[in-house]
């Protein structure tokens, strides 16, 4: 577990920093409850989505309507497992993921309010659970990276797929032990199947080589240790406006066309239902996908997408439409079937 932060208002200076703005209206409040009445309340957010982008929401929700925030951070599945284990008895108010099966497992154990109708209606339906027991607070996209040095561009995959076959043989790199990736091994299973998701993470297994963490994967592609690796595009996006040292021998690969390579993962945010802090809970969800909080992800250095309907994204990203996903209900993304068959197979 990381170490657990209390966000206060007293952080002004970081919020101007990282989402540029000097003024704001108050953050909206659900159910016509009024901002200003939620002054002194507190939450308890369980936090899987990096922590100084959350931090940042907190940092100006807080400013904005005087709720103190605390964040206890840790990984998509550790955080899911817990509330499940906790049940009606979790102190969290609030459950926010990197990808959406850790939330899925949370709405399936019945953990979970309804969202705030107001705030649903903020994004576009792919962008959401059709439950409504959920919100997509943000989106990455998933992405090869190459090295040009040891892959032309006609020897790209054309689809994800592809991989599995023999002639891909120990030419890519992955982390199947991550949240990260075990969401796009969801998303091929929700639009191939369970009989060819086994078949492609069959071949995986004798064709891959396993990194741990993407980032990882993305310096050995850059280092020329193999050709090309699935990752999420944020890695090398965040390195290319750093240092570039992780990233300037590689260049990125989107697969398009509906491709299961081309899957957008969606970041979640829900109530728990056991939460005495209902109205302060859905504010900071509201805020979080409302202008202000998706402008945080538009200009600060996460470079994940914003996902509320008429938010830009950063202007170093191509933009979501131009990936061509396929749409995806994130409901039906199940964490505990992908592990299981990625068992069976010997991934992990």
């Amino acid at each position: 577990m990381k170490l657990t932060a209390t966000i206060t208002a007293s952080a002004t200076a970081a919020i101007l920093l990282l989402a540029g703005c000097s003024t704001s209206a108050p953050a909206a409040a659900p159910s016509g409850t009024p901002a200003d009445s939620l002054e002194g309340s507190e939450i308890v957010v369980y936090n899987a989505q990096h922590e100084e982008l959350t931090q940042a929401w907190a940092d100006e929700f807080s400013d904005q309507t005087g709720v103190t925030v605390t964040l206890r951070s840790a990984s998509d599945t550790e955080l899911a497992n817990q509330l499940v284990a906790e049940g009606d008895a979790s102190p969290a108010d609030v459950f926010l993921t990197e990808n959406s099966p850790g939330m899925a497992l949370v709405e399936n154990a019945g953990l979970l309010a309804d969202v705030d109708e107001a705030t649903l209606d903020l994004l576009p339906a792919q962008y959401r659970p059709s439950t409504g027991k959920w919100t997509g607070i943000a989106a990455r996209s998933t992405v090869f990276a190459y090295n040009p040095a040891l892959l032309t561009e006609g020897q790209l995959p054309g689809s994800l797929l592809d991989l599995a076959k023999p002639e891909w043989k120990g030419r890519w790199a992955a982390s199947p032990s991550g949240a990260d990736f075990q969401a796009i091994v969801a998303a091929v299973l929700e639009l191939e199947g369970a009989s060819a998701t086994t078949e492609w993470l069959t071949g995986m297994r004798e064709n891959f080589t396993e990194y741990k963490g993407n980032s990882t994967v993305m310096k050995a592609v850059n280092a020329g240790e193999i050709p090309g690796g699935v990752i999420y595009h944020y890695y090398w996006f965040g390195d290319q406006a750093s240092t570039q040292e992780n990233s300037s021998h590689t260049k990125l690969h989107y697969f398009k066309s509906e491709d299961p390579g081309a899957f957008v993962s969606i970041s979640g945010g829900g109530v728990l239902e056991s939460s005495d802090n209902q109205a302060a809970a859905q504010a900071f969800l509201a805020y979080i996908v409302g202008k202000d909080g998706q402008e945080v992800l538009r200009t600060g250095t996460s470079f994940e997408y914003p996902v509320s309907d008429g938010a830009e994204p950063h202007e170093d990203l191509p933009s979501l439409a131009s990936l061509e996903a396929p749409e995806i209900d994130p409901a039906r993304l199940n964490s505990s079937q992908v592990t299981d068959l990625m068992t069976k197979v010997g991934l992990i």
